[in-house]
């Protein structure tokens, strides 16, 4: 038999696309093109947002005022260490460390990042006459100082800092030669780094002076490069937006690489035409890279593989409709009460099948639960569960690991139960999902499916491990069928890990 050709109208490629991580061309815009459109990326390593509400921060407080706000959060080990390396490689390059590689601040040879270059790069190899800047005074960023820099050589101007120089002085440099450079030149795109607080993180910790002077001190050099923008000639005619970020937190005495929330924080923050102000939950460091790119009109391959979206586009999982319904904590002490993060209340037409679920335990993983990258994380560390980075906003999660630290009776045996899908008429439909699973015991992980109240098919079972992945199963629709439904189940469990899905939909042709 001749295998299945799948024809797709463009918008019904679009959605595909966007659900399973793979990018299309982006369709030119003719009235993004009017004025030119110019973008920045400030990094400020090392800046726990939270630290700068009560300082003399008028640049950062303007932007958000202004601006779209989302508080990020980063992989830990095994993926990747709450390090520069790897925070800065995963903003540049759009993708997650187990695509990019750089899992440490000395990588030597041994990464994708030629594979995953970083986004001024990608514009340069799609449109070599856009004009793009770099600078930094953290070697690896644009020198071969460990191995491959993050910012390539074929960026138009890249400036390294002397590394060797006081923190002090070098962003002071940055400051002179960046604002330099776009009041004559005016680069379509660009990154510019500031290293002080981070440097004074370390020295000090998050609570000391030293880490609110850098903080302040960067905030003013920040506020130079931007009214240096501001000063150009052709400022009015243009269109500029800024994005800062952070490659990692710090913990209150000082230090990183670990995955407690205070190193995983991050941000992203976005001012521009046309960017409401207002503050998100579903905004991920890998958003970044794209956002760059579709501002610039680069067309988008598939083939590059980039996990982020573009900030601010519309959100289309049925998960994040639950934000405003989560919860504090019940049983999870360890959680402040302030952190809003679970609910057992599933979106309209789905449901959760506890019938057979074991009784005790844990309030808030008694069956599948809907929770968040903070709620979740602060419940356990160190399980892995800080690598769940396909995941965005909310999603849903079977812990029989958590449900367990409770007196229980019986196992843990949950299931997960989709809305109806109408498949009146399709020869198959496209079952897709973000997956995060860790395998410990004898619990079984399994997803199935049923027509018009059928019996269940069961179309995977999990056997081992399953990290961070983009899930699609083709499922054949019997003739005649005319509803669909999903259900996941975690069964068995006993104080033996998790699952964790998100966005999950089905798409029928």
């Amino acid at each position: 038999m001749a295998p299945r050709r799948t024809v797709l109208t463009l918008a019904g490629a679009a959605v595909l696309a966007a659900a399973v991580g793979v990018s299309l061309p982006t369709p030119p815009d003719a009235a993004a093109n009017v004025r030119p459109q110019k973008v920045v990326v400030f990094g400020i390593d090392g800046l726990v947002f939270s630290k700068v509400a009560p300082l003399n921060t008028p640049t950062l407080d303007g932007l958000v005022a202004a601006g779209r706000f989302s508080e990020t959060w980063l992989p830990a080990n095994p993926m990747a260490p709450t390090f520069s390396g790897p925070g800065w490689s995963t903003i540049a390059t759009g993708v997650w460390p187990d695509k990019h590689k750089v899992l440490s601040n000395n990588w030597g040879s041994t990464t994708n990042l030629a594979q995953y270059p970083d986004f001024l790069t990608r514009m340069e190899r799609t449109n070599s006459a856009k004009s793009t800047f770099a600078i930094a005074n953290w070697p690896p960023l644009t020198t071969t100082a460990v191995g491959p820099p993050i910012f390539t050589d074929e960026i138009d101007t890249k400036i390294s800092v002397s590394g060797s120089l006081p923190v002090a002085e070098a962003d002071t440099e940055i400051v002179t030669k960046a604002s330099a450079h776009f009041k004559n030149v005016g680069p379509d795109a660009s990154f510019v780094y500031f290293h002080a607080v981070d440097t004074a993180g370390h020295n000090c910790g998050t609570e000391q002076a030293c880490y609110r002077t850098a903080i302040e001190q960067t905030d003013a050099n920040l506020g130079k490069v931007i009214n240096s923008i501001k000063s150009r000639a052709n400022y009015a005619n243009e269109d500029w937006t800024y994005i800062v970020t952070t490659d990692h937190g710090h913990v209150p005495t000082g230090g990183h690489g670990g995955s407690s929330i205070e190193e995983r924080r991050s941000f992203v923050l976005e001012v521009g035409p046309g960017i409401p102000n207002g503050t998100t939950k579903i905004a991920k460091n890998v958003d970044i890279a794209r956002t760059v790119l579709e501002i610039q009109g680069v067309p988008i391959s598939g083939s590059w593989g980039l996990d982020g979206r573009r900030l601010g586009a519309p959100a289309t999982d049925t998960f994040d409709t639950l934000l405003g319904s989560l919860k504090p904590r019940v049983d999870e002490t360890g959680i402040p009460s302030t952190v809003l993060g679970w609910t057992q209340t599933p979106p309209t037409g789905w449901r959760i099948d506890n019938s057979r679920m074991g009784t005790g335990g844990m309030t808030e993983w008694r069956g599948w639960s809907f929770t968040t990258d903070e709620f979740w994380n602060r419940a356990q560390r160190d399980q892995w569960r800080e690598n769940n980075v396909r995941a965005r906003g909310v999603f849903a999660v079977a812990d029989s690991d958590e449900w367990s630290d409770k007196t229980t009776s019986g196992l843990f045996d949950s299931t997960l139960v989709s809305r109806d899908y109408d498949v009146a008429g399709k020869p198959y439909v496209l079952v897709i999902f973000k997956s995060h699973y860790r395998k410990e015991g004898l619990e079984t992980a399994t997803m199935t499916v049923s027509f018009d109240g059928g019996p269940e098919k069961e179309i995977v079972r999990y056997t081992g491990d399953v990290i961070a992945k983009h899930e699609q199963y083709n499922v054949t629709v019997p003739a005649g069928a005319s509803k669909m439904v999903v259900r996941w189940r975690l069964s068995n469990g006993d104080n033996d890990f998790y699952w964790a899905i998100d966005d999950p939909w089905v798409w029928r042709p």
